[in-house]
């Protein structure tokens, strides 16, 4: 028997209410550009990496703002009941997964977006804008 079958499946409610929570923190590439499409994105999509790194590239729409400045007195601006969208470079970087917990903390409504700007670039290639950078000499 594989390691895989040795833990029992679930229950069905059980595994509702996980997939429902876990749907209810996370959201993905597709989805966020599905309703930016729509002209009423009803979020504000925060990509938390340096300014450095969202001046090179960075989603459409998308507003810096890094996960170490997420703050009561910085966040003083967005109404609370904002619905955020957070994203950082991808699976290998938690810094979305900080700034999530700090907007929840702080009682906003977030989800991360899973895949981060590594997948709305590199694999769904969506919309970037990027910084025009001039040749080296």
């Amino acid at each position: 028997m594989s390691n895989e079958l040795l833990y029992p499946s679930a229950h069905a409610e059980q595994a509702f209410q996980y997939f429902t929570t876990k749907l209810g923190c996370e959201t993905d590439c597709s989805d966020v550009y599905a309703e930016i499409k729509t002209g009423n994105h009803p979020f504000v999509l925060l990509d938390v990496r340096s300014k450095e790194a969202y001046d090179k590239s960075h989603a459409i729409k998308a507003v810096n703002f890094p996960h170490n400045k997420l703050n009561a007195e910085s966040l003083a601006n967005y109404a609370k009941d904002t619905q955020f969208v957070v994203y950082c470079w991808g699976p290998g970087c938690n810094g979305a997964t900080k700034a999530a917990m700090k907007l929840a903390a702080l009682g906003f409504a977030v989800k991360e977006m899973i895949g981060g700007i590594h997948y709305w670039e590199d694999f769904e290639r969506y919309p970037v804008v990027r910084q025009q950078i001039s040749a080296q000499t």
